[in-house]
């Protein structure tokens, strides 16, 4: 058998977070009626001239500072040639050389082990618009073209082919995804089309030094399709080459459904584009103070958001993992993490109601921390009552269902329940008595030396109190009474 390496590359466009379109006043607002959001400008009827968008390039250039680029003071736009239906000009309006960035790098860890992966280029483009091919669940023998995404502003983002797995991919996409939210230069919704990635695959038997032929994978809209589609790819390519078949330079679509990449058409080279320079823009400068400008907005990033909860909260690598995955859930914990005295022994409790009881209901009700029922202010509240044992762990779960159903502080649940927990001994000294009384068999296996039989008197206990009596004094109690 032969062993081969992979050679993988990314193409990631991002819609730019700005109001308007890159080159005219039309709204960016994802999900109006179709052909709503256009004008003469992005439908280009003759004789308009595009202007660019400020807040566009100012984007392009914080995503740049934010993975070590190097920025272009002197830029321009070209032309190139698009003759497809959803693209009005026949052309799209890009960047060929200089790009607005040139040569970043993003790391990243898989199985341990970091690598980074350098990038050659972030440029400013205006998106296409979009064919539509079904409405609902009727086929159209027809296609209908909706403008309402034409001259959108992107972001194009090239690596390097240094991506060497699927794995590595995914981890890349993830972490480009979380710092570009963390800039807020663009949401990153791939359900929304604003963040798609196309990729570039090849495989070479490990002795072999030139390249293999490169397929393309065009408009994956999800993290898991750019692992999938790699994944498949390369044994595709692997059983032509095995069977002593040719692979071809082409473009592929990934069928989610199918799990598999499909041909869509010959591989199209720079010289099919055609580029030119755009006669209708300018070639613009950039100034030192307008870069270091930009440079002093962007925020504190993932990685060291994460470094820093690990050592200021002391929180294990999973928990500030998560809690840092996206802006908003880093943000949510730091503000209930303001609301208790102790942070060093809350901070843990914090995170792991987040990630595992919050984020669980999350993924049920398909809402997102910023349409979160339980404010943050609220949950500080909870983990509060159990450290401070007004209520137990067992009982905290209950109070929080209630509070994800209705929005209510744990206080009045609590007290409308009667769910505090009892703590007065004198009171949980009768019912362990009660308990000792009825489990015979379980006390005579205790005092025969399985300790583990003292389960099922601590069992009858919490159910006697209905689950709010203290746990730790409830084991005190009991141990002191069946060593007598």
């Amino acid at each position: 058998m032969i062993n081969y390496e992979f050679i993988i590359g990314l193409e990631v466009h991002m819609q730019i977070n700005t109001k308007s379109k890159v080159f005219c006043e039309c709204s960016t607002q994802f999900g109006s009626e179709p052909n709503s959001n256009t004008c003469v400008i992005c439908t280009s009827q003759p004789g308009t001239i595009p202007i660019l968008n400020k807040k566009a390039v100012e984007a392009v250039i914080k995503t740049g500072l934010a993975l070590n680029f190097n920025i272009n003071k002197e830029s321009t736009f070209a032309r190139k040639q698009y003759f497809y239906p959803d693209s009005p000009k026949n052309y799209q309006i890009t960047q060929a050389n200089p790009p607005l960035c040139s040569k970043g790098k993003l790391s990243i860890v898989v199985e341990g082990k970091e690598k980074v992966i350098n990038i050659t280029r972030i440029h400013l483009e205006e998106d296409a618009g979009k064919l539509v091919h079904e409405i609902g669940s009727r086929k159209l023998d027809y296609s209908l073209i909706d403008l309402n995404r034409a001259g959108v502003g992107l972001m194009e983002l090239v690596t390097e082919p240094e991506i060497s797995s699927p794995e590595e991919a995914f981890e890349f996409l993830s972490e480009l995804k979380s710092i570009v939210e963390y800039l807020g230069t663009s949401e990153c919704n791939m359900e929304e089309g604003k963040m798609r990635c196309d990729v570039n695959v090849s495989i070479r038997p490990i002795e072999q030094k030139e390249y293999g032929i490169r397929v393309e994978i065009k408009n994956i809209n999800s993290l898991s399709g750019v692992r999938d589609a790699i994944a498949y790819e390369i044994e595709r390519q692997k059983e032509v080459l095995d069977s002593g078949g040719k692979l071809i330079q082409e473009t592929r679509l990934w069928k989610a459904e199918e799990k598999m990449t499909k041909s869509m058409r010959s591989k199209e080279g720079a010289l099919d584009y055609r580029y030119f320079p755009e006669p209708d823009l300018v070639p613009f400068e950039l100034s030192d103070s307008f870069i270091e400008g930009l440079r002093k907005e962007i925020p504190e990033l993932p990685k060291a958001r994460r470094t820093r909860f690990i050592k200021d909260y002391g929180l294990t690598e999973y928990a500030a993992s998560y809690l840092t995955s996206t802006k908003a859930i880093a943000d949510y914990y730091e503000k209930a993490l303001d609301y208790l005295e102790d942070k060093k022994v809350s901070s843990q409790l914090l995170a792991n109601w987040i990630s595992t009881e919050l984020n669980a209901k999350f993924n049920t009700s398909k809402l997102s921390i910023l349409e979160s029922p339980v404010s943050c202010q609220n949950l500080a509240k909870l983990v509060s009552l159990i450290l401070n044992g007004t209520i137990s762990g067992k009982i905290a779960k209950t109070v929080f269902d209630e509070m994800f159903k209705n929005s209510s502080s744990p206080e009045k649940i609590i007290k409308e329940k009667e769910l505090a927990q009892i703590s007065d001994e004198v009171i949980i000294v009768k019912i362990c008595e009660e308990a000792i009384f009825e489990s015979s068999k379980a006390v005579a296996e205790f005092k025969s030396g399985k300790e583990k039989a003292i389960g099922a008197i601590i069992g009858l206990v919490m159910k006697k109190s209905k689950g709010q009596a203290n746990p730790q004094l409830v084991n005190k109690i009991l141990i002191e009474k069946l060593k007598k």
